[in-house]
């Protein structure tokens, strides 16, 4: 029996709608190197969605790879709970250095989602344990912050999201900042958002804990992209109505717009901020919580007071995660990886501008490398034809509904990604015509 064969008798896959997936041609990915994913028969794609935007110097660094080895022949794993080891300590001591401002305390999770869970139980505690009754959090529509309930409660795309309402705790809901009016500028509609938003908080701002948003693009909604002032507005609007601002940064941060981390473009500081994705260089899963001293003042106490945050899990700060990230951040400075990140995003730009102006393509969203073409709707399932093409033209990208998600890996050079440009541009030509 033959590999896909043993998958579709033993397999369910996350997003994935197996009734239709055999049809698909499913791929079975042997090997990789650099920014090139290799099937079982030896075809070779470009990895132009960065394995799910995890990936930063491209597959099989060295260096990554190096760490892992030498860590596993020291120390392979130990509880955090109670104790510590040196890289935990020095992987949070090098995602201060480079957080924004007022961010002093580094609590490790597992993936993005769980860290999404924890930040947002501290955003909760914190407030009742300063005599507060705040059992609400303010979120954003197209918002995307994880598949557990908690992270799910505070999401907003429907289409991952309504099934599971009637589980879900209360939450207040206003319009996503990236859905644009006809004739609206991004300025404008920020401000509009931000008005909606400080009517909320005027209403039941006394019972809202924490307005949790995605800073400068909304990933898994669609690549929505909005103004940092939205940004500087959520950061004002937190302080009068003394809510935690939570900015969830898996997706964006670790140089993916250009910058370590999107709020820092929007000269903005949160109280708590999320991250995950690329910080082990996208080999091995590690996500954090980066809380400011006030939040972590109002845990502390004595044995009896109650104050401890009850919550990790298993392998929080895992020894080879965190030499991985270790060496990915040192990679990242010494190759100047963000300034890098930035250039790609400018190409991108540059080498999509034809197609942003193709009757088939709606629109042309980007922040950094992070990118999505929106294309018109010809029949069932566009974005996914679309991708489709460009898998038989060796490159892998993936649909969100009828937008084209492009996030090359940020050490992707010149030569890779005018081969990842050309290929989009190519397979929305032929698909939508």
């Amino acid at each position: 029996m033959d590999l896909v064969a043993r998958d579709l008798a033993a397999v369910w896959h996350p997003f994935t709608q197996h009734a239709l997936w055999p049809a698909d041609e499913p791929l079975v990915i042997d090997r990789a190197s650099g920014v090139y994913l290799y099937d079982s028969d030896g075809s070779r794609y470009l990895d132009g969605v960065s394995s799910l935007w995890v990936t930063v110097h491209g597959h099989g660094t060295p260096e990554i790879n190096d760490a892992i080895a030498t860590q596993l022949a020291r120390l392979d794993h130990s509880t955090f709970l109670g104790l510590t080891h040196e890289p935990g300590i020095r992987l949070a001591e090098e995602l201060l250095r480079v957080a924004p401002a007022g961010l002093a305390k580094v609590f490790f999770a597992g993936d993005g989602s769980s860290a999404v869970e924890a930040a947002i139980k501290m955003a909760y505690q914190a407030a009742a344990q300063r005599g507060a009754d705040r059992p609400l959090y303010l979120h954003c529509a197209e918002g995307y912050h994880g598949d557990t309930l908690g992270a799910v409660a505070l999401g907003g795309v429907e289409l991952f999201h309504a099934t599971y309402r009637p589980l879900l705790m209360e939450t207040r809901l206003v319009s996503s900042p990236g859905v644009l009016k006809p004739g609206q500028s991004r300025a404008e509609r920020a401000r509009e958002v931000l008005d909606e938003m400080g009517t909320v908080l005027e209403r039941d701002g006394h019972r809202v804990c924490a307005v949790l948003v995605e800073p400068l693009i909304q990933a898994a909604g669609g690549m929505l992209t909005h103004d940092a002032a939205f940004l500087r507005g959520v950061r004002e609007l937190c302080d009068a109505s003394r809510a935690a601002m939570v900015v969830d940064e898996v997706a964006t941060g670790i140089g993916a717009t250009g910058s370590w981390f999107a709020v820092q473009q929007a000269g903005v500081s949160p109280d708590l901020l999320v991250l995950g994705k690329r910080v082990t260089g996208g080999v091995l899963p590690l996500s954090a919580v980066l809380a400011g001293d006030p939040v972590y003042a109002a845990f502390l106490g004595d044995a009896a007071s109650g104050r401890t945050f009850f919550h990790g899990h298993t392998y929080t700060a895992n020894p080879l995660c965190c030499a991985a990230a270790l060496a990915n951040l040192s990679l990242m400075h010494e190759r100047g990886t963000v300034a890098r990140a930035a250039e790609v995003g400018e190409r991108i730009a540059a080498g999509l501008a034809d197609l942003s102006d193709y009757d088939g393509v709606v629109e042309v969203r980007r922040v950094g490398t992070m990118t999505g073409v929106e294309v018109r709707a010809v029949g069932h399932r566009t974005g996914f034809e679309v991708c489709r093409a460009a898998r038989r033209r060796g490159v892998l990208i993936r649909p969100l509904g009828d937008v084209v998600v492009l996030m090359p890996p940020l050490g992707i050079s010149d030569d890779e990604l005018a081969e990842l440009l050309a290929v989009v541009d190519e397979s929305v030509r032929e698909v939508v015509q």
